[in-house]
């Protein structure tokens, strides 16, 4: 397990590290007593950051893509745009399924088809339990569908699956219905928390869930997809 001392991890974080410690000292970020000294895993904070994507306000989410791109290194795979992530074939519409667990299955078997996910029922399994965990369906009736870690040992490449039903499915525990589904599919860490931040970026854009829930046709979603992104700062 790699660690991180809190003079390594405040600037990425761009924290003060009295900031930094009082948070640690308070259980705000997730960190641990190693010889007298706090100490901070790679994986434990990107969870902990994840966490703060739902919700989060555009200007909150493009500060999160500047963190996690102190965070990449040379190990890691290019930080590929969402618009060149969602492929083709792995865009469903109509979405059929009627529960979340039809729907994820749908989900998995439309990702099927571009021979980049080479076990469906893995994946499927991964992912039902993220929902079970904390389910990721939002206010706006989008679901961000996608195991608690990325599953490198099934996938070629990263890439997203897109679906959108005709109508709601209650997806969510507080009761929203959801109609758009993404199926992010990563292979580190840091790609997948980078995705996510950037995906959550496009859905504040204002008019482009509407303008989305009108196309059918995947060229033209991803036409949008394409002029939204390239619109963000």
């Amino acid at each position: 397990m790699e660690f991180y001392g809190i003079n390594q991890i405040a600037p990425i974080l761009k924290l003060d590290t009295r900031q930094l410690q009082r948070m640690a000292e308070r259980g705000e970020v997730p960190a641990r007593r190693v010889g007298g000294e706090w100490r901070f895993t790679r994986t434990e904070v990107l969870e902990w950051l994840e966490g703060k994507v739902s919700g989060a306000s555009e200007a909150e989410l493009f500060e999160l893509e500047q963190t996690l791109g102190r965070f990449t290194d040379s190990r890691e795979v290019e930080d590929l745009p969402v618009s060149e992530l969602i492929l083709p074939e792995a865009v469903r519409i109509p979405i059929r399924g009627k529960s979340p667990r039809s729907v994820i299955h749908e989900m998995i078997e439309n990702a099927m088809n571009t021979n980049l996910l080479w076990d469906a029922e893995s994946m499927e399994e991964a992912v039902l339990r993220r929902e079970e965990m904390c389910p990721t369906a939002m206010e706006n009736g989008v679901a961000l569908l996608h195991p608690r870690h990325p599953m490198v040992d099934i996938l070629g490449d990263p890439f997203i699956a897109f679906g959108k039903a005709y109508s709601g499915v209650p997806f969510a525990s507080n009761g929203m219905w959801t109609d758009v589904f993404f199926l992010i599919c990563s292979v580190n860490d840091t790609q997948h928390l980078r995705t996510l931040a950037r995906l959550s970026r496009i859905l504040t854009v204002p008019d482009f869930l509407p303008a989305l829930r009108e196309l059918e046709e995947a060229k033209d979603i991803l036409k949008l997809i394409r002029e939204t992104e390239g619109n963000l700062k």
